[in-house]
């Protein structure tokens, strides 16, 4: 801090707006390309940064955390999820962690409706055909999908992004069930006219579409295992906009083979960009490249949320997102 400033290392590429203020408030050592940091890079930057500012690709270990200089005082994550980062072990060293919670929760939840619809209206095998010019006119029994309206939904998380689905889901005449930790408050539960299941197995079993809205934790690592998974109907749909590792990725890809699984909307796969390579060949698996978050508005109020943190670090106070423990 020899400038009176915060020397702060960005690990990623962050839209322009951010990296201009970040440069106009700290002294700051930006991304020059958009590749994650190698891990030789991140202990680098972890030995000479007062703040780290990493992205969910960062995985920010106890042997990392272990290398960090003495000045490394905040990791202040691009990112709503922490579990790439050993929270635990940040604390024990002195070193707080930050979040940027709830940017994201329209446009998380927007995607997963979009996945819903466009795997029950097989909305991809229709853009296929029409790209490929396969399309030879109108049929009475072309690329028949079903109906959302009237279709069972289970929510598994009835967090911020979990409601935000039921109520996008309610507008479209599904019937909403959920499964959470907690049971919701009967006023909210209420208002978004949800039935509340105590056991997830009973709720996968009757559910037509089954939306995973939880954080990847300890407790959810394969919440929905090749057991679960079984419990569904021949008929059901999953969607998955939170974390990959919630799902056993080679269990759901055994089921979708053997058609007991109606299709998959995935946004997010066990092993980060390494997703099973059998998904990829299913024309009832809808796939993309974890676009969950991907607005140019949450974006830019990601790197808001991160400048606030730092900012209100660097003046002596306690950062408004500051994550207590790792969720469990």
């Amino acid at each position: 801090m020899a400038s009176g400033r915060l020397s702060v290392v960005v690990t990623r590429r962050l839209p322009d707006v951010v990296e201009t203020r970040l440069m106009e408030l700290f002294d700051v050592k930006l991304r020059s390309d958009d590749t994650p940091m190698s891990r030789e890079e991140l202990a680098e930057a972890m030995r000479e940064a007062d703040v780290l500012i990493p992205t969910l690709n960062d995985r920010i270990d106890n042997g990392l955390i272990g290398q960090a200089g003495p000045q490394l005082r905040l990791i202040a994550n691009y990112g709503a999820g922490v579990d790439h980062i050993d929270v635990a072990t940040a604390r024990q060293r002195g070193i707080q962690v930050t979040n940027t919670p709830g940017v994201l929760t329209d446009d998380t939840a927007d995607m997963a409706m979009a996945l819903i619809l466009a795997v029950t209206r097989r909305i991809p095998e229709g853009l296929a055909a029409m790209q490929g010019g396969n399309w030879d006119g109108w049929a009475p029994t072309s690329f028949l999908g079903g109906r959302v309206a009237g279709r069972r939904l289970g929510i598994l998380g009835m967090g911020r992004i979990g409601q935000a689905v039921a109520r996008r889901a309610r507008a479209f005449g599904m019937q909403v069930h959920y499964h959470n930790r907690n049971r919701l408050r009967a006023e909210i539960e209420d208002g978004l006219e949800a039935t509340y299941w105590e056991s997830l197995d009973q709720m996968v079993a009757r559910m037509d579409v089954l939306s995973i809205n939880c954080p990847h934790t300890p407790s959810t690592f394969h919440l929905m295992n090749a057991r679960r998974l079984k419990l569904m109907k021949p008929s059901a749909v999953i969607v998955n906009t939170s974390r990959g590792e919630v799902i056993d990725e080679n269990a759901l890809t055994r089921q979708l083979k053997a058609g007991q699984l109606a299709g998959a909307g995935l946004d997010v796969y066990e092993h980060g960009s390494q997703a099973n390579p059998d998904l990829r060949s299913m024309p009832n698996v809808v796939m993309l490249p974890h676009m969950g978050s991907a607005t140019v508005e949450g974006r830019v109020e990601m790197g808001q949320k991160v400048m606030l943190n730092v900012k209100t670090f660097a003046d002596g106070h306690r950062p408004p997102d500051l994550v207590l423990q790792a969720l469990d």
